[in-house]
């Protein structure tokens, strides 16, 4: 029993730290990467549709997404739900691609960007405690149900809180490293 309840919140945890990478993925660094565009829906045919499913993404160079639709239909589309998202890039449409030149940074540009590094960090760390009192309320509620030891119940909240503390380290250092690759470019 308290093993699944451990395992459980190992796994939710897991799940946090993967959505605080992907978030962290999506925004803009200065350098081009297909993650930027994750989060970007395009109207197509009545149905917003993710833009990286709507046609090829590259990156023939650092600071430059190319986006070639299979549609070329979608051109409009695809342009359109980029100048409405919070991207702050000007794609140019040649008929063919839309290109995104991905502008240098300046130093405070860097800094709002650390910033909201930061917050998605504590957001995680949030979530990750949170993650844990609903464990030790688990906990808590199977020695009520079962004949589970004082011990049992000690050994399985310092379990959950060791877990937390390992999670909490993580990401520390995702943050620490998107911070120094934001802040060296």
């Amino acid at each position: 029993m308290i093993k699944d309840t451990l395992n459980k919140a190992d796994g939710k945890m897991g799940k946090t730290i993967d959505a605080l990478k992907s978030e962290l993925a999506s925004m803009k660094a200065g350098r081009a990467s297909a993650a930027l565009l994750d989060r970007i829906e395009a109207e197509y045919y009545g149905s917003m549709t993710p833009i990286n499913q709507l046609g090829n993404i590259s990156i023939p160079e650092p600071r430059v997404l190319c986006i070639q639709p299979w549609d070329k239909t979608a051109l409009k589309a695809i342009e359109k739900a980029i100048l409405k998202s919070d991207l702050g890039i000007n794609p140019s449409n040649d008929g063919e691609v839309i290109r995104l030149v991905i502008p240098e940074l300046t130093e405070e540009t860097r800094k709002d960007i650390v910033k909201n590094v930061k917050k998605a960090g504590e957001d995680s760390k949030v979530a990750v405690r949170a993650i844990r009192r609903e464990c030790n309320d688990n906990i808590k509620a199977l020695k009520k149900e079962n004949d589970i030891s004082e011990d049992e119940i000690k050994k399985a909240e310092a379990d959950v809180q060791k877990k937390t503390d390992d999670f909490i380290k993580k990401i520390d250092e995702i943050i620490k490293k998107k911070e120094n690759e934001i802040m060296s470019l």
